[in-house]
């Protein structure tokens, strides 16, 4: 009986993978390429930041939005790259279920952009303090445009 509920565990983090991986061609033409160890951990780190937040995801889940949304940003670099994305994705995380899930997770990753790239100025700290008001303030917003 375990064996059969571990290989749709294994193929599901096999996806995650495959995913995270084809990210680089695009996120290549900043400069950013993650490692196989780097990827490695981000899948794990997402594991991780699901469990702890008592979400569930399918496929490679928010990390290749994640990806695409933020090579381009001009804070940050080769050096940063998967720790930054390892602590967008938990804020993520934390963000969607302090937001109630009145976010779709397009408005939230473009809510993280524009904070991130704007008056955070790449600081994950500063993101990561962002109140809940704010969110269900964005959410709110976000609502009205629906």
């Amino acid at each position: 009986m375990e064996n059969s509920l571990l290989f749709p565990i294994q193929q599901h983090l096999t996806s995650a993978l495959c995913e995270v991986r084809e990210c680089n061609a695009y996120s290549s033409r900043f400069g950013l390429i993650l490692r196989e160890d780097e990827i490695a951990e981000l899948v794990q780190g997402r594991e991780e930041a699901l469990r702890a937040s008592g979400r569930i995801e399918f496929g490679g889940g928010i990390l290749p939005k994640l990806i695409r949304a933020f090579c381009d940003s001009p804070f940050i670099e080769r050096d940063n790259y998967a720790a930054v994305l390892s602590e967008l994705q938990e804020m993520f995380y934390y963000f969607k279920t302090e937001s109630r899930d009145k976010l779709s997770d397009d408005e939230l990753v473009d809510f993280m952009v524009k904070t991130f790239n704007g008056r955070a100025q790449g600081s994950t700290e500063y993101l990561s303090a962002i109140p809940r008001e704010e969110l269900l303030r964005c959410a709110k917003e976000a609502g009205g445009k629906r």
